[in-house]
């Protein structure tokens, strides 16, 4: 990265700079502002990115690279700051600094201004109405609005009422008790309105408690002998716990929060927010972000940002991890909602499906980014975090010994790129050194001979390509004999072993000296499986073929004449005793280089092998 030349003069600045809270923006040579961050010091933050030999990331650095300057705001607390640094970033948007990007528009629930309103899902205002929204997530409120309409049984035909009564016979709609006929002209409009009041009332607030409120009509109803409002109130009440039990909007576990899950994949970071209203899914919001430093903590920048100025704030926040800034953002959700709100990392229970399913979200949005599936973005996410990756493996290389003794001792080595097998990429191995079965010595021959290929990028794309994970068929034994290769080439390469149980099915992830329980990690587990069965499956078939050829190799060695040099010629042309047998005698006395008599044994032989 290229030295910043102003570098003594920003220090001489910083250094007569105020130890108070603050705001700093720092500016290019144009004057645009770059970079806002906030500070409980503001002198000793400052001087952090202009110090001599500094540790910075290659973010921090190409923006300290353009700094040509800077602007700072004092303020009386490190909560100011934050609120000033948030508004002040939604007013520039610098470059340097972490950005919410919501690529879709904005949804709402229209209640038509009609004389018996209609309830639809729109994408503006423009229309003349009643609006519920802004929603962030099309897909929420075309749930809503077909709910509400299924459940009170609201007509979605294209009729105008009350010009349209008793022209037509009611739709199938009607039949099947999904519109209550309005078409008949027997319901009056002010029991019309009261029922898309109730729909509103139920978009609003929540199945939970629309079903409370029918209950308690319902046996009113009752014992007032109006069996008929009893028996509608009955088939709504029916309606939304079908849908219940479909979509989980009832007993959600949370009466309101937000749920935020994210998924990191190799072009960059996405944010999903489940927002729960009412004990049901209200709305849905995602966001994408360039890929992260190495432990930066988008959690803490994006919490900040999406919250300030915010006036929908839940009474709990549920996050995989607490913030950097949690008290600060703590402090922020509170003033705003005037009560006190939890950001919660759950272990167990409801609340962690909750969580599970807002990073489902995520990753299957990265998964349409990226033509891969949620649940492979999701396994190797949890893969890099247990094994302790720095990000997601996108090339893993595996391998595996096979051998019958000490005869036909070979090695597979198979290649998963981002989660799916890359075919072409694999490799097999012949094991030379080892004159008896020694698992740990054909494993330390095998690596050592591939890894050379990283260091003196020799061979193909596949074979000179360093990749991000080594998983070997074996426990710590097998890691421990590998790992010294690694250390005296100087390869940075995580190195795990892959563990099976007494019947043959992964177990665990072994390191040197000891294992990694990926049991409840099910994608991971299942993805590792998928691995550990495929070099298994690869390195045994190799075994099986070169056992094979060796067996044909020595019936063929018994023909006087042929050597091992014009037996591995015949096995190299022909490969299969198949082959073999469907040749000619002219034939094989051309391939073999050897007389018509020695040719004619020869066939003889092949045919009663």
């Amino acid at each position: 990265m290229k030295k910043n030349p102003r570098l003594p003069v920003l220090r001489e600045k910083t250094s007569k700079l105020t130890s108070s809270p603050g705001v700093y923006l720092m500016k290019n040579r144009e004057g645009g502002i770059i970079y806002i961050g906030k500070a409980k010091n503001l002198k000793n933050r400052v001087t952090s990115y202009f110090r001599e030999n500094p540790d910075h990331t290659p973010k921090v650095a190409a923006m300290v690279s353009n700094v040509y300057d800077y602007d700072y705001i004092v303020v009386d607390s490190e909560y100011e700051a934050l609120l000033l640094e948030c508004s002040l970033i939604k007013q520039h948007k610098p470059k340097y600094n972490i950005l919410l990007k919501d690529d879709k528009g904005y949804h709402y629930i229209r209640i038509s201004d009609e004389e018996y309103p209609r309830i639809t899902n729109e994408k503006n205002t423009k229309q003349p109405g009643s609006y519920l929204g802004p929603y962030t997530s099309g897909f929420i409120t075309k749930e809503a609005v077909s709910e509400a309409n299924r459940v009170f049984m609201l007509p979605t035909c294209h009729k105008v009422f009350p010009r349209d009564f008793r022209k037509t016979r009611p739709c199938l709609n009607y039949h099947i008790k999904q519109c209550m006929g309005v078409c008949r002209g027997r319901i009056s409009q002010e029991e019309y309105r009261k029922t898309i009041d109730q729909a509103v009332e139920f978009i609003k607030n929540g199945s939970a408690q629309s079903v409370e409120r029918m209950e308690a009509e319902m046996n009113a109803a009752a014992e007032e002998l109006d069996f008929e409002k009893a028996a509608m109130l009955r088939d709504r009440i029916n309606a939304i716990r079908k849908a219940a039990e479909k979509q989980k909007i009832i007993n959600s576990g949370v009466d309101s929060a937000d749920v935020i899950g994210i998924a990191e994949f190799y072009g960059g970071l996405y944010i999903s927010v489940l927002m729960y209203r009412g004990g049901r899914l209200y709305d849905k919001a995602v966001f994408e972000f360039g890929k992260p430093e190495p432990g930066e903590d988008i959690l803490s920048s994006f919490m900040e940002q999406y919250y300030h100025g915010k006036d929908d704030i839940p009474r709990s926040v549920i996050t995989d991890h607490i913030p950097e800034d949690c008290q600060l953002i703590e402090e922020l959700l509170e003033k705003q909602s005037g009560r006190k709100v939890r950001i919660h990392v759950p272990q167990k229970g409801r609340q962690l499906e909750l969580l599970r399913l807002a990073k489902n979200n995520s990753a299957e949005y990265a998964a349409l980014k990226s033509d891969r599936t949620g649940r492979e973005i999701i396994a190797l996410e949890q893969l890099g975090k247990c094994l302790g990756l720095p990000v997601p493996p996108k090339y893993i290389e595996a391998y595996d010994i096979s051998n019958l003794s000490s005869e036909s001792m070979v090695a597979g080595m198979v290649v998963f790129e981002d989660g799916r097998p890359l075919k072409k990429a694999y490799k097999r191995f012949s094991v030379k050194e080892q004159e008896y079965q020694n698992d740990y010595g054909s494993m330390h021959e095998v690596l050592k001979r591939r890894l050379m290929h990283i260091v003196n990028q020799e061979g193909d794309e596949y074979f000179t390509r360093k990749p991000d994970l080594i998983l070997l068929d074996g426990g710590k034994g097998h890691v421990n004999a590998v790992a010294p290769i690694l250390r005296d080439l100087g390869l940075d390469i995580p190195l795990f072993g892959m563990v099976k149980d007494d019947k043959h099915r992964t177990r665990a992830i072994a390191t040197g000296g000891r294992e990694i329980q990926i049991n409840e990690l099910r994608a991971a587990f299942d993805l590792v499986t998928q691995i550990q069965d495929e070099v298994h499956r690869f390195s045994v078939s190799f075994m099986h073929s070169k056992h094979k050829k060796k067996t044909y190799s020595s019936e063929l060695l018994n023909v006087k004449g042929i050597g091992e040099k014009k037996a591995a010629k015949l096995l190299m042309k022909y490969k299969t005793r198949d082959n073999l047998r469907r040749a000619t005698p002219e034939e094989l006395a051309v391939t073999a280089g050897v007389s018509m008599d020695i040719a004619a044994e020869l066939w003889k032989v092949i045919q009663n092998m």
